[in-house]
């Protein structure tokens, strides 16, 4: 039997797993790799040209929402964009898998699968892997990011130009679905280091009792489930970038960790004593305006002058009018491409519409949107029932209704205590740094 030239990656905690996908696909396939723990998998990535990947959800014992495979899956696609990836996961975890198919995974198979089951969905997605690497091949001096006609996009994206040639810290800032992710990508790229990894970490869904674990690895034996060495998402990034995103929900405490990790440029696992070099690039994100979180003492100065060598903001959606049509028809061919379809356009009310919908989602939304969209439209025009923005207005002008009242009692309140922050704050119910955001959303004068 003549074997097909290709690379194949099991990657599952589970022994008896690994044992069998090997000694089948093996018949079939060129190079068959299996580790057991996925903190090994970027040098098997960087070292070899591997088709598929096939990756469990779940790794640590007691953790069984997927959500480590889900992170797992972005990082395989961004350090190796032409690997396809197959989820393995149990039937009872199938919403978590179609999560993962719609974060770019190829399709999932359910445990315990058939020989027949597995070999048939391996061989569909090596085909789909080499039509990646022919595609990447031909067209590898172009780059896929949307160019904005804003002026202050084009700003943007010229000081991250120029800070790229450079390895200082970068902070973005701007609302969820701005596009921060997306400039990130762009700076390493654009930068000495992009060819190698680019790290990923929403600091603001990971629990403390893991940060530092997961930041910065474990030897064997630092806590129960510590079965073997493994490395930190900050040696993953090594000689590459790292994206810290959501910096600003970092706890106090942790925020000393981190800013020593970023100073001395090493870091150092839980269980051991050795500090271990670090060549990282580190760029940061985040939704909060740190500077006022900083006057607020919920951020560390040090830490916030460390990570902010040069900041770029990202306005929201709605400061950005001339950018909402040619956005639209940019997400919906990228969805076109996504799902195979043939060519389909906006009719008239829908482009109305997405000119008038304030998009509080910014990005974000709209490609939810238009992706919904693609989905179900039933002939070659989209429609504004099948964008669903009608209903999504009537809830915003609802809530417009609500912050007018909010304004009111705000402004009530804190004329009534002569413009004491502190007690507005406490009459209303509101932290001072919440209550300072409300200021800013509704242009409240304070003087």
């Amino acid at each position: 039997m003549n074997k097909t030239n290709a690379s194949i990656l099991v990657i599952d905690d589970q022994e008896d797993i690994l044992f069998a996908s090997k000694l089948l696909l093996k018949k079939y396939f060129e190079s068959i790799y299996t580790i057991n723990n996925p903190a090994n998998m970027i040098d098997i990535l960087k070292e070899n040209s591997i088709n598929v990947v096939l990756l469990d959800m779940n790794y640590r014992i007691g953790f069984e929402d997927g959500k480590e495979g889900l992170r797992l899956l972005k990082e395989i696609k961004t350090i190796s964009p032409t690997t396809v990836v197959i989820l393995m996961t149990s039937f009872g975890k199938i919403e978590t898998a179609v999560k993962g198919l719609k974060s770019g995974a190829f399709d999932y198979i359910l445990k315990p699968w058939t020989n027949e089951e597995l070999l048939d969905i391996v061989k569909q997605a090596v085909h789909k892997s080499r039509k990646g690497i022919k595609k990447t091949n031909s067209k590898k001096n172009t780059t896929d990011y949307f160019l904005s006609n804003s002026e202050v996009m084009k700003k943007a994206y010229s000081l991250a130009d120029k800070v790229a040639k450079t390895d200082a810290n970068v902070l973005i800032l701007g609302e969820n679905g701005t596009g921060k992710y997306v400039l990130s990508h762009y700076i390493h790229c654009q930068s000495e280091r992009g060819n190698n990894p680019f790290i990923h970490v929403d600091l603001g869904s990971l629990n403390s009792n893991i940060f530092e674990s997961e930041l910065f690895g474990y030897a064997k034996g630092a806590f129960t489930d510590a079965k073997s060495d493994t490395a930190g998402r900050f040696e993953m990034a090594q000689t590459g970038t790292i994206f810290l995103d959501e910096i600003g929900n970092v706890p106090l405490h942790l925020q000393a960790k981190l800013l020593q990790v970023i100073q001395t440029k090493t870091v150092t696992r839980l269980g051991e004593s050795t500090a271990r070099p670090l060549n990282v690039r580190i760029i940061t994100a985040t939704n909060l305006e740190l500077q006022q979180e900083v006057e607020e003492k919920n951020f560390r100065e040090d830490l916030y002058y460390r990570i902010n060598t040069m900041e770029i903001t990202l306005p929201p959606l709605r400061e950005r009018e001339e950018d909402k049509i040619p956005l639209a028809h940019y997400l919906l061919n990228k969805m076109l491409t996504k799902y195979n379809k043939d060519a389909l356009t906006f009719d008239e009310k829908a482009l109305d519409q997405i000119k008038i919908h304030a998009w509080k989602g910014n990005i974000r939304e709209m490609e939810n949107r238009i992706e919904r969209a693609v989905i179900i439209c039933e002939n070659n025009l989209i429609n504004s029932s099948d964008l669903d923005l009608e209903k999504i207005t009537k809830i915003e002008n609802t809530d417009i209704q609500l912050s007018a009242v909010e304004k009111t009692a705000i402004e009530k309140i804190l004329a009534k205590n002569n413009n004491n922050i502190l007690k507005t704050a406490e009459e209303l119910g509101l932290s001072r740094a919440a209550l300072y955001r409300r200021f800013e959303k509704y242009n409240i004068s304070t003087k």
